[in-house]
């Protein structure tokens, strides 16, 4: 009973690198978020209060961050798809949420503050985390991460995953929208043609909307409920190399503005409103941008990246899934 007692008592006093710790600055974020082994994770929802949410997941680094209304609010160590069960990778919407939920695949195992990125079972949620990838493909959490992350998140949320485990060195983020169903796969691609531009709304009436624009195909492919309802030629005035992704935020007197969400390779842009000029030199054809400006809402994202969306230069399909309202 004295040896129960006292081990009990040493697991008590001990901290639990589940646990991880709470910061209130960006600094301290920084610092912290440098140095996290596995199971850690740090928290400073208080850097920013309100605004649009966006998880990024790099594979390559192991690691999550949390930007809400364009700042890293968190950070946290994960485990991804083992070789074989590979996570995908790609721009998702959240399907589900699901607190308590319990996988159906695997022996009824809890999958604690799910939250479901496609359809055939791919999902954040609490699990285990030895500091390399060994999930089925599921992006795992630390308990306590998981928990916190599942109350700022809502339906229809934006979660980026990129890189590659395994890899030696870290990848810039890029990525390409594809056109999904319902149930995560993907649709026929449909390229312009001789047009300049397609706008087809009936495809999917409401829900979530997301845009890219590649700089190299110079074109601009605008989703909305996982399915495509638009797409154009985009003329950007010039050569970009970098990958943005912007968040669509309203200030205090309802003006509409860009704020850059500071992926990885990229936190230098961070908290920074977008390149104005680019917007400014970015030209569209008239009755497609007149057809287009309705559709724009706070906290949709667009993601401007010198990766090819064209089918012929395409290289693994990128699915993009998104929750109905």
């Amino acid at each position: 009973m004295r040896i129960l007692i006292a081990a009990a008592a040493l697991l008590i006093s001990t901290p639990a690198l589940a646990q991880g710790a709470k910061v209130t600055s960006p600094i301290e974020l920084a610092q912290r978020a440098d140095d996290l082994k596995p199971g850690e994770w740090v928290w400073a929802p208080e850097i920013a209060p309100e605004g649009p949410v966006v998880v990024y997941v790099d594979l390559t680094r192991q690691l999550a961050d949390v930007y809400r209304n364009g700042l890293r609010i968190g950070v946290t160590t994960v485990s991804t798809g083992k070789p074989g069960h590979e996570t995908p990778t790609g721009i998702f919407k959240i399907l589900q949420k699901d607190r308590w939920h319990h996988s159906s695949t695997y022996n009824n195992a809890p999958m604690y503050f799910q939250q479901r990125l496609t359809w055939d079972g791919v999902a954040l949620h609490a699990g285990g985390l030895p500091g390399y990838p060994e999930s089925h493909g599921c992006v795992h959490l630390p308990y306590e991460f998981a928990e916190e992350l599942f109350g700022t998140t809502t339906m229809g949320g934006t979660i980026i995953v990129q890189g590659r485990a395994g890899a030696p060195i870290k990848l810039r983020a890029a990525g390409v929208l594809s056109p999904a169903t319902g149930q995560g796969e993907g649709e026929d691609y449909r390229p312009l043609g001789s047009a300049d531009w397609r706008w087809t709304p009936e495809v999917a009436p409401e829900g979530p909307v997301s845009i890219v624009i590649s700089s190299s195909d110079r074109r601009m492919v605008v989703m909305r409920n996982g399915k495509e309802i638009g797409r154009s030629i985009v003329d950007l005035g010039g050569q970009h190399s970098a990958t943005k992704l912007a968040t669509l935020i309203v200030d205090g007197t309802g003006q509409f503005h860009w704020s850059v969400i500071p992926l990885p390779g990229h936190e230098g842009d961070g908290g920074h409103a977008l390149d104005a000029t680019l917007l400014e030199r970015m030209r569209l054809p008239e009755e497609f941008e007149r057809r287009l400006k309705p559709v724009l809402s706070a906290g949709m994202h667009v993601l401007v990246t010198p990766a090819p969306i064209r089918a012929e230069t395409t290289g693994v399909p990128i699915t993009v899934a998104a929750a109905k309202q």
